[in-house]
C-alpha cells in the first residue's frame, strides 16, 4: 500500500480562485453592515457591497448578510472568518 506524504498543509475541498458565499450575523444596529463591508474588504479588495443580501430577523433584533467574494486561497478565507469573529457587533460567521 502507497501512503501520499504527509504535508504542513491541510487539504481542501474548494478550487481556488472561486466565489466564496459567506453569511454574518449580527445584531441589527447601525454601523452592523458597513463594517461587515469594511472587513470583507479589507481582504477582498474586488468585494462589491451592492451584491450583498439582506435578512432582518422575524423581530427586527439581527440582521443576516452573505457576502460572496472572489476567494484566492484558503489563508484568504481563514483570516477574512477570524476577523470577523471578532468583531464586536457579529454574532456568528457561517
Amino acid at each position: 500500500m502507497v501512503q501520499e506524504p504527509v504535508t504542513s498543509e491541510r487539504a481542501s475541498l474548494i478550487e481556488y480562485p472561486c466565489d466564496f458565499p459567506i453569511k454574518v450575523l449580527g445584531t441589527n444596529a447601525e454601523g452592523f453592515a458597513e463594517g461587515v463591508f469594511e472587513v470583507v474588504l479589507r481582504h477582498a479588495p474586488d468585494f462589491d457591497p451592492a451584491t450583498v443580501q439582506m435578512r432582518t430577523s422575524g423581530k427586527g433584533n439581527y440582521l443576516s448578510l452573505t457576502c460572496t467574494f472572489h476567494a484566492h486561497s484558503q489563508a484568504q478565507v481563514d483570516a477574512l472568518y477570524r476577523e470577523l469573529t471578532a468583531h464586536p457587533l457579529v454574532k456568528v460567521v457561517l
